[in-house]
Order: C-alpha cells, then sequence, then structure tokens
C-alpha cells in the first residue's frame, strides 16, 4: 500500500509524526510526504521534522504568504503532478488548513481515495477559513477518521450515513503525540518565571481585527500584573502588533519566538494556564491537566466545555479577566476522563486502511 501524506502546518507536523511512526511498523506500507510549505520558517517549520524524527519530506512545494486562493490554487496544481507521477492508494490529509483541502481535491479529482484525520469538527463559524476547509474536505474523503465521539455525531447530522464513506472514531492522534513526547520536553533558551500563564494568539479572526488584537492583547497585560505570560508570538500576529504601534505596558508579558513542539510541551507540562485561540492547544492543555480560556466565541471541542476544562471567552477585555479569575481558583479536577481515546490512533488508522485495502 502506497501512501502520500499532505502536510504544510505545524499541528499537522505534529499529528504526521503520530502516523509515519505508526507506518514504520508496516513493512508494506510505503509513504511519501508531500510538504507544502505553509509554514516555512525554521521555528514554524524545519525543528519540528528534526526534534520530532518526521521523515524528511519527499517532496517541499515552498508555496506560502499568499491569498487563500492563490495559495490553495497553487497547491491544488502541483499536488495533483505529485500524485499523477506517484499513483498512490491513499492521500492522507489533516485537520482543516488550506494544505488540506488542496490534497483532498487533487485527490479526488483523480478518483485517489482520501483519508482525513480530525474528520467531523465544526465551529459553526463559516466565517472562519478552517470551517470552510473542514467541511469541503470531509465530503470528498472517503475515511473519515474522527476523534471524538462528537465529531462522528457532527457527520451523521450532516447526513453522512448516506455517502460513500466509513466513519470510524479512531481517538485523537494529537493525544498519541502527548504521550509519546512528555517525557521528551525540552526548556526553551528563554528564562521563564517560576509560575506562569501559556498564551498563543494567531487567528486571522482576531489578529486581523485592530479592535480585538488590542482587547486581548490588554486583558493579558492586565493578568500578567498578577502571574507573568509568556507568549509564543506568531509571526502574522507580531506584524500585526508592530503596525498598530502597540504600546506594552506590562513588562511581565513576555513575547518569545515561536518554539519548537518540544519547548511547547515543556511550557505546557509547567504552565500554570493556558489562554489561546488555537484549536489544538485547547487540546494539549487538557492533556497535561491545564485550565484553558479560549479567546474565540466557539470552539470545534466541545466536549472540553462540557467537562469544564475550558471556557470560551471571546475576545472581550473583560470577559477575559472574568474567566482568569473564575479559574484561578477552582480546584475541581476534570482531567480523569478519557476523551481522546487510549494513545493508540495512529495505529488504528494505518490498520484500517490496510484493512479496506485487503
Amino acid at each position: 500500500m502506497k501512501i502520500v501524506t499532505i502536510i504544510g502546518a505545524r499541528p499537522q507536523f505534529i499529528k504526521a509524526a503520530v502516523v509515519s511512526r505508526a507506518i514504520s511498523n508496516f513493512p508494506d506500507v510505503q509513504e511519501v510526504i508531500v510538504h507544502t510549505g505553509q509554514h516555512f520558517d525554521t521555528n514554524m517549520s524545519d525543528i519540528f521534522f528534526e526534534e520530532m524524527c518526521i521523515p524528511i519530506p519527499n517532496y517541499n512545494l515552498n508555496i506560502n504568504g499568499m491569498t487563500h486562493g492563490a495559495m490553495t490554487g497553487q497547491m491544488l496544481e502541483k499536488i495533483e503532478s505529485i500524485l499523477l507521477a506517484e499513483q498512490p492508494d491513499w492521500v492522507i490529509v489533516y485537520g482543516d488548513t488550506n494544505s488540506t483541502l488542496a490534497g483532498a481535491l487533487a485527490a479526488s479529482k483523480l478518483h485517489i481515495r482520501v483519508a482525513h484525520i480530525e474528520a467531523g469538527l465544526r465551529s459553526y463559524n463559516m466565517n472562519m477559513p478552517e470551517e470552510i476547509n473542514r467541511i469541503l474536505t470531509d465530503r470528498i474523503s472517503s475515511v473519515l477518521f474522527c476523534p471524538t465521539e462528537q465529531a462522528i455525531k457532527n457527520l451523521h447530522q450532516e447526513g453522512f450515513k448516506q455517502f460513500p464513506c466509513t466513519l470510524l472514531n479512531c481517538g485523537d492522534v494529537m493525544q498519541d503525540a502527548a504521550l509519546f513526547y512528555a517525557n521528551k520536553a525540552q526548556h526553551p533558551d528563554f528564562l521563564l518565571p517560576e509560575h506562569f500563564i501559556l498564551a498563543t494568539l494567531h487567528r486571522a479572526e482576531n489578529t486581523d481585527s485592530p479592535e480585538r488584537l488590542q482587547s486581548i492583547i490588554a486583558a493579558l497585560e492586565e493578568i500578567a500584573r498578577e502571574m507573568p505570560v509568556v507568549i509564543p508570538i506568531h509571526p502574522r500576529t507580531r506584524k500585526k502588533l508592530q503596525e498598530l504601534n502597540f504600546n506594552f505596558k506590562q513588562t511581565r508579558l513576555q513575547l518569545v519566538d515561536p518554539v519548537g513542539y518540544l519547548e511547547m510541551v515543556y511550557l505546557l507540562k509547567h504552565c500554570s494556564l493556558v489562554a489561546t485561540d488555537s484549536g489544538g492547544l485547547q487540546k494539549e492543555a487538557y492533556f497535561f491537566k491545564k485550565y484553558c480560556i479560549t479567546l474565540r466565541t466557539e470552539t470545534e471541542w466541545v466536549e472540553l466545555v462540557e467537562q469544564g476544562a475550558n471556557i470560551i471567552t471571546g475576545w472581550r477585555y473583560e470577559d477575559i479577566l472574568n474567566s482568569y479569575k473564575q479559574l484561578k481558583h477552582t480546584t475541581k479536577d476534570v482531567f480523569s476522563s478519557p476523551l481522546y481515546g487510549d494513545g493508540q490512533a495512529g495505529h488504528i488508522i494505518i490498520r484500517e486502511l490496510q484493512r479496506i485495502d485487503s
């Protein structure tokens, strides 16, 4: 069996590391990795391949820094050429990026079966490019590997039982990664306070709105008066803050360059709380038993909210501060439920593809 794996963004590198490691246990499975280049600088891309022992990509398309349409179109064209040359049995795509949609479209138009890992997630916010990408990718996939039962329910509600595809709750590959890399965490190369909050901010809905961006940063600055806040700053977010000439008032708000995955694991293990607009980091906070403030108005991971591990705050200053005050005093243990499987998702995925092929 021959698999072409399409990746392009940081979270996909982590997920692909899990599945590539599983593939290495199946000698009759060949993997060809295509890196679209969507995340291209050293801290957002190269370091993940080095420290997570991901096989070097067979192809690097170096497509980045464009509008959504231009980026997706160029990816579609180049991936199609690769698929025509490689003639795989399966194309694996991950998550909800432009790389995901381009890979799925190229494969489906060539009648190559698509396996979508992290299928069935819904924010129900069609203003998010990610929501469009994940919905379209799900619809043209042959196998939808869902990380939770809620994801399966979402697909059933959309009529997927009537479509010629397979739905499977395999658990979350990010859970596999957290278990595997927890003991390999690396201290980042900057000083850390003894107690701190870990924050990330990168979604276009927040960074492209001066009102939202300034409100979130102001709230994090206020929180930093009480507990230091460490922000591995996304390049786009840093650029937007520079364009706004944002005047930082709180020195305990620590902006640092993006970190590798093993450094992020260290930060997650040692932080007191997480504040983020990232989908993946919400789950990773749960894996490492940390409460999370989500800087969005919705989440794909509704089970975290229901469990009490996650508070959806949006971007407004007062809402963020109120959520922080609520969580800093909580002592309730909400982290014992195995919401995301048992750490065997990668093996389950490859075994299922083999079963369908046999």
